[in-house]
């Protein structure tokens, strides 16, 4: 099993946040939970999957939404 966190840069939505956060919830399997935080990014994304492709897979789903603007995709070592 690989654990990944994802950190979500949103650009303006005129949607609201909370309709990107169920965008975001709805992109693939793995993706366990995506909390809304204040900071640098606007989600946090924690993933479980399989492995490093997989995250990867997941990562270009959430890229692919509208109103993504950057992703960083990080792989827990423990």
């Amino acid at each position: 099993m690989v654990h990944a966190y994802i950190m979500v840069k949103a650009a303006a939505v005129t949607n609201g946040i909370d309709r990107l956060r169920e965008d975001l919830l709805a992109v693939d399997h793995g993706i366990v939970s995506a909390h809304i935080v204040a900071g640098d990014v606007d989600f946090i994304v924690k993933v479980d999957v399989d492995s490093p492709a997989d995250v990867k897979e997941v990562a270009g789903g959430i890229q692919a939404i509208d109103g993504i603007e950057d992703t960083q995709t990080y792989i827990a070592m423990d």
